[in-house]
C-alpha cells in the first residue's frame, strides 16, 4: 500500500477567489438649504400693499355709494379725481394746482439746501471736535424737542408773514436731524479703521475722505430722510396758519367754505409728496451707500 505525502493530503484545494463587479453610483446632489429669515426681512409686501390699497378705496366708495355718510362730509373717489382734475385747470383760491404745489415744493427745497448745507458740515464737525460738540449740543438738544409750531409766532414777530418766517422755521425743524445723525455717524466709526489708515501712513485729509465721510454717509443719508418727514409736516402746518399760497393754504381756504372735494384732494397731493420723498431718499441709499444692511 502506497501512502500520500503528508503535507499533500493536508494543504487545502485553493482557487482564487472570485470578485463580484460593484457599479458606482454618482454622487448625490448637493441640498441647497435656505436659511430662515427673521422678521419681514427680504421678503416682499408689493402684493399686500397694493391689496390693502384696494380693500381701502373699496371701503371708501361704499361708505360714500350707500349713503351711510353725507357726500358734503365724504364725497366718492370718483369726485375727488374729478376734483383734482379741475384745479389742475381752474385751480382754487387764487391759484392753480400746480401753482400752489409749486409753492410748497419751493420753500420745502430752498430750506431743504439750507439745513443740509449746515447740518452735514457742523455734524461732522461735532464729532470730531469736542469743542464745536460743547458749543452746538445745548442748543441744539434745547430746541429740538420743541413743536416747530410752538416758535412760528415768534418767527412771524421776528420776520414777518412772507416768506422768510416760514423758510427759517423750515429750516430749523430740518437742520437738527440732520446734524445730531452726522454726529451719531461720526461717533460710530470704528476706532479699527482709523487706526488701520493711519498706520498706512493716511493724511487727515485722506483719513476724512476715504473713512469717516463714507462711514457716516449711511446715517446722514437716514437723518436728510427724517429730516424731510419732519419739514415737509412742518411746512402744511406753516402754511394753514401764515400763507398766501400752498398746499396748506388751499387746505385751509377750502375747509372754510366746506369744500370737502377740495380737502381730499389736497390731502391726497401731501401724501403723494412725501411719498416721492420717502422714495427718492431710498433711491439715493442704493446709489451712494449700497453696502448698507449687508454686513
Amino acid at each position: 500500500m502506497s501512502h500520500l505525502p503528508l503535507t499533500a493530503s493536508l494543504t487545502p484545494d485553493v482557487s482564487p477567489a472570485v470578485t463580484p463587479s460593484v457599479t458606482p453610483t454618482p454622487p448625490e446632489a448637493p441640498v441647497l438649504v435656505r436659511p430662515r429669515v427673521h422678521g419681514a426681512a427680504g421678503q416682499p409686501t408689493l402684493l399686500i400693499s397694493l391689496g390693502t390699497a384696494v380693500v381701502l378705496l373699496a371701503l371708501w366708495w361704499l361708505a360714500s355709494r350707500s349713503g351711510l355718510v353725507s357726500k358734503l362730509f365724504l364725497p366718492s373717489p370718483a369726485e375727488v379725481v374729478s376734483t383734482g382734475l379741475n384745479l389742475l385747470a381752474d385751480g382754487y383760491a387764487n391759484a392753480t394746482l400746480a401753482e400752489h404745489v409749486g409753492a410748497s415744493l419751493g420753500r420745502i427745497g430752498l430750506a431743504a439746501l439750507i439745513a443740509t448745507g449746515l447740518g452735514i458740515p457742523l455734524g461732522l464737525l461735532m464729532g470730531l471736535n469736542r469743542w464745536v460738540k460743547g458749543i452746538l449740543d445745548t442748543p441744539i438738544e434745547f430746541y429740538w424737542p420743541l413743536p416747530p409750531l410752538a416758535y412760528l409766532p415768534l418767527m412771524i414777530i421776528w420776520l414777518g408773514i412772507g416768506e422768510a418766517s416760514k423758510v427759517t422755521l423750515l429750516t430749523l425743524a430740518m437742520f437738527a436731524p440732520i446734524a445730531l445723525s452726522a454726529q451719531a455717524g461720526v461717533r460710530a466709526l470704528p476706532i479699527e479703521r482709523v487706526q488701520a489708515a493711519q498706520a498706512l501712513g493716511a493724511t487727515s485729509l485722506q483719513l476724512f475722505r476715504h473713512i469717516v465721510l463714507p462711514s457716516a454717509l449711511p446715517e446722514i443719508l437716514t437723518g436728510l430722510r427724517i429730516a424731510l418727514g419732519v419739514g415737509w409736516s412742518t411746512l402744511v402746518a406753516a402754511e394753514l396758519i401764515a400763507a398766501q399760497r400752498g398746499i396748506g393754504h388751499m387746505v385751509l381756504s377750502a375747509s372754510h367754505f366746506l369744500a370737502t372735494d377740495v380737502v381730499f384732494v389736497g390731502i391726497g397731493v401731501i401724501a403723494l409728496c412725501a411719498f416721492a420723498f420717502s422714495w427718492g431718499m431710498r433711491v439715493l441709499e442704493r446709489l451712494l451707500v449700497p453696502w448698507k444692511g449687508k454686513s
